[in-house]
């Protein structure tokens, strides 16, 4: 592991001081948006999806007190989009850590870490990212149910995000780990420079293959999307959200035992992507370490007991609760962590309980009874037990585990009714009025304005993505409905309007097409130009009128078609684009998507491009 550590390690670190500087005027908010822990490395991560908006780490006051014992600090010009988070811990040293919205004029995020009287305060070190902090202490391991996501059928989510860091390290030295030391104990000149793309979730550093089988192992926590199954040849595809492959590794070809072959790559810049060609592919299943930072992708008739702990502890909880309307949750406790397999069909959930043989079945009835997963069953395996929950065709299922992974929870959301649609519409209005056909008898259209209220999408400069992608989607409305469209925003102001709601919307409205517009971002202020995503086939020809018009009509470099998994795109059952306006990151085109003469031309050639669309069909 300690390979491993010093990928997160290379950052740049602030040690704990005692300096007080002013903070810089100006500065812009710095939105926490993610706040996770990682129990196995005693790791606590805040990140921000707006890498300018990091606050200046080396002014930040560490002030210590007593009775409690205790140390905090606070992040100038910070919000905390998310709610309040708080971790125990269950072994000697740190107690507690708590972060919260301390003020909000001045906009303070406060940090407040207990710990023993006796404790080193050495042992505890921040780490410094481009867009967020890092806290590592030695030798703590939480006791909180935090939640951590090892599976979800959903192939894009909001939580998807990945980071450009650059990292600074001394020449002259191989040890990595005598870099870092060198680099912050001594004054050395002889720096070098580079930029890498890292995941905070997971990086996927070594493959072992076997007979059947193949093993990952990494740093982070580990998920998986649905797999997926392709032909010619015959192949499985296991895609592991948020994570980066050690180049190393990348697209070279393992055996795993007569025609089973396996390669992992670099899909895209925050997904890895499996492929496993095999005849056996309904038989290759992930199973997941009890740390969930390795991996294990193995065909169940041939999997090697001598790699799984063997079968000793108990189920010692029982729970469900009902999210909402359509979303129960099961939640299933343990007395040692589990090492589990995770299978899943178009009518059930398979979860493989590896080292786990105690259950009490008349108190796991009893719990379930009358909901969701009263026909869910606990039966024994030669090693361990298996859980099997049946599901309706069409559900979404999410499965986590505790970060100290003695809690497994399955979580379940039901396809909604004809009639459950009509009346979450009805419930939940979009900020425009839904109208029929078009008074002239055309189309009907949504036109998705991306971002919007406490989602700010990408900011530079004081410019933010939610303001250009609203002015352009109701310019584009404006000239839709003078040609007697029918449209349905998903918004039309600055509010918050989530993945799954813009998706409802649209379904309710029925419409003939969709439209979300975004604009785009980079690390480097170079990059500019136009891009369409589509992802359903069916939804290509829309893509290519639409981009046709906005390449043409826009002077901005032509990026291309993408074939891309957003979840607005994902989910719409009709056809579905996402269009990439323009550059936030790039100075002269981020003048130009403020000015009125690119968003009114950008409107225009979008509708230029929805009518060709339908004039070719």
């Amino acid at each position: 592991m300690r390979k491993l550590f010093i990928i997160l390690t290379l950052f740049f670190t602030f040690t704990l001081s005692f300096i007080s500087q002013t903070f810089a005027a100006e500065v812009p908010i710095f939105k926490i948006t993610s706040a996770s822990i990682d129990t196995s490395n005693a790791l606590i991560s805040l990140t921000s999806s707006v890498l300018e908006a990091m606050p200046d780490i080396d002014s930040i006051k560490v002030i210590k007190m007593s009775n409690p014992t205790r140390i905090y600090f606070d992040l100038p010009n910070s919000d905390l989009a998310i709610p309040k988070k708080e971790w125990k811990f269950a072994s000697s040293g740190i107690k507690q850590v708590k972060i919260s919205q301390f003020s909000t004029n001045p906009d303070l995020v406060r940090v407040v870490i207990y710990f023993d009287d006796d404790y080193d305060i050495s042992n505890m070190q921040f780490l410094k990212l481009p867009n967020g902090v890092i806290i590592k202490f030695k030798n703590a391991i939480a006791q909180n149910p935090f939640m951590q996501n090892t599976y979800r059928d959903d192939h894009a989510s909001s939580s998807d995000f990945y980071e450009y860091l650059t990292v600074t390290t001394p020449t002259g030295s191989n040890d990595a780990l005598s870099q870092i030391n060198e680099a912050f104990n001594t004054q050395t000149s002889a720096f070098l420079k580079q930029e890498l793309k890292l995941n905070t979730k997971y990086y996927v550093d070594k493959v072992i293959p076997k007979d059947g089988a193949v093993l990952l192992s990494g740093l982070g926590s580990v998920g998986i999307e649905k797999p997926m199954v392709l032909t010619n040849p015959m192949r499985i595809i296991f895609d592991i959200p948020n994570a980066l492959v050690n180049p190393g590794i990348r697209n070279k070809e393992y055996s795993l035992g007569g025609e089973d072959k396996f390669k992992i790559g670099q899909f895209s810049v925050n997904k890895a992507r499996v492929v496993i060609t095999t005849p056996d592919v309904e038989k290759y299943i992930p199973i997941y370490s009890k740390d969930n930072q390795a991996l294990l992708i193995g065909n169940i008739d041939k999997l090697n007991y001598s790699m799984i702990p063997s079968p000793s502890g108990d189920i010692t909880g029982y729970s469900n609760y009902k999210i909402d309307s359509q979303s129960s949750a099961m939640t299933l406790n343990f007395n040692t962590p589990l090492v589990h397999g995770f299978d899943r069909t178009n009518s059930e959930v398979i979860v493989y309980l590896y080292n786990i043989i105690g259950f009490d079945d008349e108190t796991f009835k009893k719990a379930f009874t009358g909901t969701i997963f009263e026909k869910a069953e606990i039966t024994g395996l030669t090693r361990g037990l298996k859980l099997t929950i049946p599901i309706e065709y069409g559900s979404l299922v999410t499965a986590f585990t505790g970060a100290d992974g003695k809690s497994l929870k399955i979580q379940i959301k039901v396809p909604m009714t004809q009639d459950e649609k009509k009346e979450t519409a009805a419930l939940n209005p979009p900020a425009t009025t839904i109208s029929p056909k078009g008074s002239a008898g055309k189309h009907k259209v949504v036109i998705d304005a991306g971002h919007g209220g406490s989602d700010c999408g990408a900011m530079r400069n004081g410019a933010q993505e939610k303001h250009i992608t609203l002015d352009v989607a109701k310019r584009v409305e404006k000239l839709l409905k003078q040609q007697g469209y029918g449209v349905l925003m998903t918004r039309s102001d600055d509010t918050f309007v989530s993945l799954a709601d813009r998706v409802a919307y649209s379904e309710a409205y029925d419409p003939d097409i969709f439209v979300s517009i975004h604009v785009n971002s980079s690390t480097s202020d170079s990059s500019k130009g136009v891009e369409t995503h589509y992802y359903h086939q069916e939804s290509l020809p829309l893509a290519q009128t639409v981009h046709a018009s906005l390449a043409s009509a826009v002077d901005s470099p032509n990026r291309g078609l993408f074939k891309s998994k957003f979840y607005v795109i994902n989910h719409t059952t009709d056809p579905a684009i996402l269009v990439e306006i323009g550059f936030i990151s790039n100075t002269s085109e981020r003048a130009q998507l403020l000015s009125e003469s690119r968003k009114q031309a950008t409107a225009k050639a979008i509708v230029e491009g929805i009518n060709n669309y339908f004039k070719n069909k």
